[in-house]
């Protein structure tokens, strides 16, 4: 049950934590024994890589996966968040490889936008089947399946309680979707951007070729491009210390991780100013 941005829940000891909410100093209990969810952040940024949504495949789609997606994606907004999410398309195209190989490196990004819509009108349909109002805004104009990038109404559609997708990155070539998430961000106003990736965090190596990495709880802007970490492109992370906005970087794989980052756990790396720990 939502009561403007918070979400209320009868409080039965029980089943409280089988519901995934558990009391805490974010929640309070009113003179009639409901507990009052009160989420940390209220218009969040999501970003989704497309591999993410591949699954175990590699590529392509795994609606099984989308669905999952879709309905943690719910779960936040039902707790009153303001929901936009900016996806990938690597899992369909990556423009950057195929540049090497030959390709036009301007038209290989441009067919990457392409597998960005793609992918959002996938993640849009598995929303909506679960009861929730959307809407996919693309960067290039394609009238016939989404409405064309405008600021004012994506904002207009959050506060209606829409979950807003953002498809085609920025509309430019040589820009990623870490980019996107980013300017996107600053320009509606997000209070974070969580970046749901195939990893847990940020590590100082690849932990998949160096069993000893040692992953970061937090880390500062400033010492994500000193170490030249690529957790987000140069551009990405500029942006985002530019206009104070922090990051989550987690694994998407974690059942109820999105909430879990929504209500201001721990669940993986937090990129803000200050040094790292």
């Amino acid at each position: 049950m939502l009561k403007g941005n918070t979400a209320v829940f009868p409080f039965l000891r029980c089943n409280l934590p089988s519901a995934g909410y558990r009391k805490t100093d974010d929640a309070s209990e009113d003179d009639m024994g409901v507990v009052i969810v009160t989420p940390k952040y209220r218009r969040v940024i999501v970003k989704l890589s497309g591999e993410a949504l591949a699954g175990q495949k590699g590529i392509g789609i795994d609606l099984d996966i989308v669905a999952d997606v879709a309905a943690q994606l719910v779960e936040i907004r039902e707790l009153g968040v303001d929901v936009a999410v900016v996806v990938g398309g690597g899992n369909l195209w990556r423009g950057a490889p195929r540049s090497r190989e030959g390709l036009d490196r301007a038209t290989a990004d441009y067919m990457g936008m392409l597998a960005t819509v793609m992918n959002a009108l996938a993640l849009q349909d598995a929303i909506e089947k679960l009861g929730i109002a959307t809407r996919v805004q693309t960067a290039i104009e394609m009238k016939q399946i989404a409405e064309p990038y405008i600021r004012r109404k994506a904002i207009t559609h959050l506060e209606k309680g829409y979950v807003v997708i953002f498809a085609a990155g920025t509309g430019n070539p040589f820009f990623s979707t870490d980019t996107t998430a980013a300017l996107r961000g600053a320009e509606i106003g997000a209070e974070i951007i969580l970046k749901a990736t195939q990893v847990d965090g940020v590590y100082d190596r690849d932990p998949h070729l160096n069993t000893g990495a040692i992953r970061f709880t937090e880390l500062s802007y400033i010492e994500v491009l000193r170490r030249n970490l690529r957790v987000m492109d140069a551009t990405a992370t500029s942006l985002c210390m530019d206009n104070g906005i922090p990051v989550m970087i987690f694994s998407l794989a974690v059942p109820g991780n999105i909430r879990r980052a929504v209500m201001g756990e721990q669940v993986g790396t937090f990129i803000r100013k200050g040094e790292a720990t």
